[in-house]
């Protein structure tokens, strides 16, 4: 048995889901590399958090907006694979920011940063994985979508067409690559407990529960659950495909 990790990048890992994500991959055996681009002191919390826990992950930092910098980083990556033998197996693209407002009042640089952080860096980090793993002949890429990017919201225009962008990637992206058996999936969270709904008062947060039939927010782990079984060998036999995880709030 090899003693060499295979390899998995996790776009904004830093907190949050993200953070969710890159545990639950490490404890599964992939050293994992968080991606952060201005919280350093967060980035080393979760590489620390994981290593406590027996696992193997970095820091690597680079701005999922830059097209340079996404280049920089997968140089970066293809250096280790040829000096460790570990390769990438899997890139999960869950840096994203929502910027809301109803469309009247969208200004043309915030529909920028929100189409650019959300869909066209997942379509570079694509574009840059895919080279390394077809060489490899295989692969899993799983893009964190929303809820929101399948059912629509008022307020969020710019956002639910970038998630929604990312489910046309996915399919498209699946047909591309099955042949070197490189997988696409995407994953569509609901009403998740972060940073953004701890934020909410009381009575928000029970207007959003009381429209979810299971009746409770759900939690990081939830999407880091589902994200590692797409990951492993176990999802082999699934690509394409676009798997709500929500509560029941969209079915």
């Amino acid at each position: 048995m090899s003693l060499v990790k295979p390899l998995a990048l996790v776009t904004g890992a830093s907190r949050g889901i993200g953070a969710a994500i890159a545990e639950k991959l490490a404890s599964h055996g992939f050293h994992v590399l968080i991606n952060y681009v201005s919280n350093e002191a967060k980035a080393i919390e979760v590489v620390n958090t994981i290593i406590a826990a027996g696992g193997s992950a970095e820091p690597l930092r680079f701005d999922v907006t830059s097209e340079a910098e996404i280049a920089t980083a997968f140089e970066f990556i293809s250096k280790k694979t040829q000096t460790t033998g570990a390769a990438l197996e899997v890139l999960v693209n869950n840096a994203g920011i929502s910027e809301d407002g109803l469309i009247l009042r969208l200004k043309k640089e915030s529909l920028d940063r929100t189409l650019q952080t959300n869909l066209v860096s997942a379509i570079l980090t694509c574009k840059e994985a895919a080279r390394l793993m077809m060489k490899n002949r295989k692969g899993s890429i799983i893009q964190i979508s929303s809820v929101v990017g399948e059912m629509g919201n008022a307020g969020q225009v710019a956002y639910s067409a970038a998630k929604a962008g990312m489910i046309g990637l996915t399919k498209s992206l699946a047909k591309e690559l099955a042949s070197r058996h490189i997988r696409v999936n995407a994953v569509t969270p609901g009403y998740i407990q972060t940073d953004m709904t701890n934020a909410l008062n009381e009575t928000q947060k029970t207007a959003i529960i009381e429209g979810i039939p299971l009746g409770y927010l759900g939690e990081g782990q939830d999407v880091a659950n589902l994200v590692a079984f797409l990951a492993l060998p176990e999802s082999r036999y699934i690509t394409g495909q676009v798997i709500g995880i929500n509560g029941g709030l969209y079915i």
